[in-house]
């Protein structure tokens, strides 16, 4: 999809930097094949924390980045095993 290139999360560089505020969109939005707009939430540590809660982080910060204006589709690839298992779409 991303044609090889790298992608850092939006929760790794939240982490390095303290908070989502301070991390712009383009800093985690890439296109890929054919305009495809592809964005990687990250998650805690295996075995520490809770993966749903890393996904709400990084569902928010595209809500109040504008992300999902003007696209015809959004798609959601969750881990089938979260580990808290508080996460419901």
């Amino acid at each position: 999809m991303l044609h090889t290139k790298a992608q850092t999360t939006i929760l790794h560089l939240a982490a390095e930097r303290g908070t989502v505020e301070d991390i712009e969109l383009e800093e985690v939005l890439l296109e890929g094949y054919q305009g495809v707009k592809c964005v990687e939430s990250g998650g805690p540590e295996p075995g520490v924390g809770c993966a749903g809660r890393g996904i709400i982080t990084a569902i928010n910060f595209l809500e109040e980045e504008g992300a999902y204006e003007d696209l015809d589709f959004v798609s959601y690839d969750v881990l089938g095993d979260v580990v808290c298992g508080g996460f419901a779409m």
